[in-house]
Parts: structure tokens; sequence; C-alpha cells
């Protein structure tokens, strides 16, 4: 082969492996551009997305409230703060009660103790209710007790508040002292028992005494 030739044929070779040797940094070039980070001062790691581990439930306690119990706290809270201001409001209204009723009261609670049934006196005592209106929302019935007999009598009447079902849920006592032949007076039984449900009141023992 003349020398002209061998030289040409070189050349061919030499640029062919400098081409291949370019390509082959240009791919390491953008490999390690797409895989890599530079962290500023010239080293460079490698970037991944983190994945979220999911929360350890085994040292979890216990149970959330169900909506149900929840509720039926919701409840017993609001029942319990009703029969706290029925009370509140019915110690109010006694509150205005002479001194006088209320040692005739307190002497008819002793009285009715030594009493085994309905009493002597049921035909002398009724009952009327009395507007809320004018009780500051309370419960309050008159008992209405009249002196039918021909001699002065003091009298003891106990009053039981029956819910819907007929359970006896409250009973409150009161009394007349010292009633002339004829005499009538109008005490009354105030319930502490909120408003709901609603309470039917009713004459369970009277005694003359």
């Amino acid at each position: 082969m003349p020398p002209y030739m061998q030289d040409r044929s070189g050349r061919r070779r030499l640029a062919a492996v400098t081409l291949l040797l370019v390509t082959a940094a240009s791919a390491m070039t953008t490999l390690t551009s797409c895989g890599t980070d530079d962290d500023g001062d010239g080293a460079r790691s490698t970037s991944f997305t983190p994945r979220p581990t999911p929360p350890d439930t085994s040292s979890f306690s216990g149970t959330p409230p169900s909506a149900l119990a929840s509720a039926d706290a919701s409840v017993r809270a609001s029942a319990s703060a009703a029969a706290s201001s029925a009370s509140a409001a019915a110690s109010s209204f006694e509150a205005s009660v002479s001194a006088e009723t209320a040692r005739a009261n307190a002497e008819a609670t002793a009285e009715l103790k030594k009493v085994p049934g309905g009493g002597n006196a049921r035909s002398d005592v009724s009952l009327t209710g009395k507007p809320r209106a004018q009780t500051g929302g309370v419960l309050a019935v008159v008992v209405n007790i009249t002196n039918r007999t021909d001699r002065q009598a003091s009298y003891a009447v106990q009053v039981d508040f029956a819910d819907p079902s007929g359970k006896v849920v409250e009973s409150r006592i009161v009394g007349a002292q010292d009633l002339d032949p004829g005499e009538k007076v109008q005490p009354l039984a105030i319930s502490r028992k909120p408003a709901e449900p609603v309470l039917t009141p009713r004459v369970a023992k009277a005694q003359r005494y």
C-alpha cells in the first residue's frame, strides 16, 4: 500500500476513536447530571424522594368513643343540669314560705310517720294546680285542706308526684295546725324535679289529729 494511503487510513481510525471517546464522555456527563446533585462544595450526592412511613399502631391503646356513647354522655349531662336548675328554682320559691308554715310542715312529717295507711282525712283534702308563671317555672300544687269536723284540728298531708308510667318519683309533705271547724287553708306542695317528664300529683296520705 502506498505511504500516502496508509497515512490517510490512520487518520480515519484516529478520527473514529476520538468521536467514540467524545460520545462516551457526553453520555457519562448526561447520566451524572441526571442522577446526582451538587451540594455546593463540589461533592455530588444521589437525590431521591422519600416514601411516607405508615404510623406504628402497635403502641396505640384504647378505642375512640362511639357516636352513641358521646350522645349518651350529652343526654346525661343535660338531665343533670336540668335537675340542678329545677332544684335551685324550687329552693328559691320555697324561701318565700313563712317560718310558721315551715314549722307546720315539719310537724306534719313527724305525724305521718305514725300513720300506716292512707290516713283518716283524705276526704278533707283536694289538690289544685298552680300556674308555673306564678312559681318561677317549678311544679307546685295547692293543697286545699278543710276542717269538716265540729272541733279544732291539725292536718298532715303527703302529696306524691308520679311520672307518666305511674311511678312515684317524689313525695312532699305539708301541714296545717289548729284549724277551726269549717276553716280552710291552702299550703303548697312544691316539686324539685325538672319540667320534663310531666309529673302528676296525688294525695297519698292525709291525717287529722
